[in-house]
């Protein structure tokens, strides 16, 4: 059990790893379309996973409740959301092609801000799966090994193109490319550190399973809607992003269903 769980935290660090690593492979820097399309892909993807890997379980945790069986998953959902309305408003950080920083005024470079926006998505993404792992240890008969594996890997799938998204431009602003797939390999290590605290956490108040579940829901949803969304579309009018949402989403239903 303790290797799979190990396994299954580092799954999406090691996702966002080697997408950073694309900076070793490919000589230009990332067209801005293929941003768009690997953007809407990874919001599919943290949709699909929010409502089935984690919503969905959160309810059923909390079926004892009968028709007030969706209050849990409510409160935790708000509660993750404005938990990331917080970050997002005393984080300094810069969206890619934005020129705005977001947060609080400050001086840090622009590099660092544009690694500070990826983390902050990140932080919800480590949670989910530390949440599910922790209910998969307790025996909860809801939660699946197959499931908890489905959700790591959906997450490490989306986390590819999401690293090579944050080195690639930043090799292309001159950056170096050690340093540049440096950047991108931390801008992801804050989600087995977020996994690890949430299994903790979670093992402690057991009872709140389901708010915890629906907590970490209510924040990758944040980040789609305030983030992800946005870049997958700006600019030129273009389809491609909805297009990939429809197949990140399609393809995290599908591990879902298939291994869950």
């Amino acid at each position: 059990m303790t290797e799979t769980v190990l396994l299954e935290s580092l799954l999406p660090f090691l996702g966002t790893s080697l997408g950073a690593g694309c900076v070793f492979f490919l000589k230009r820097g990332m067209d801005l379309m293929l941003q768009r399309a690997l953007t809407g892909f990874a919001a599919g993807v943290m949709v699909a996973a929010s409502v089935w890997s984690l919503l969905v379980p959160a309810m059923e945790q909390a079926e004892s409740m009968g028709r007030w069986a969706f209050l849990p998953a409510v409160i935790g959902f708000w509660l993750g959301v404005l938990f990331l309305l917080v970050l997002d408003r005393t984080i300094p950080h810069l969206h890619q092609n934005s020129t705005q920083p977001e947060g609080p005024h400050t001086r840090l470079k622009r590099t660092t801000m544009l690694v500070l926006a990826v983390t902050l998505h990140n932080i919800p993404e480590g949670m989910a799966v530390g949440v599910v792992l922790a209910g998969w240890m307790a025996g909860n008969s809801g939660i699946t090994a197959a499931g908890t594996l489905a959700l790591s890997l959906g997450i490490a799938l989306q986390n590819f193109p999401e690293g090579a998204i944050i080195s690639m431009p930043l090799q292309a602003e001159g950056m170096g490319k050690g340093h540049a797939f440096l950047y991108g390999v931390l801008s992801g290590i804050v989600e087995p550190l977020a996994a690890v605290l949430t299994m903790l956490a979670a093992g402690l108040i057991l009872p709140a399973l389901p708010y915890l579940l629906s907590f970490a829901a209510g924040a990758m949803i944040y980040v789609v809607v305030e983030e992800l969304i946005p870049e997958s579309s700006a600019g030129e009018h273009s389809d491609l992003g909805t297009l990939f949402f429809a197949a990140g989403f399609a393809l995290m239903l599908a591990l879902d269903v298939a291994l869950g």
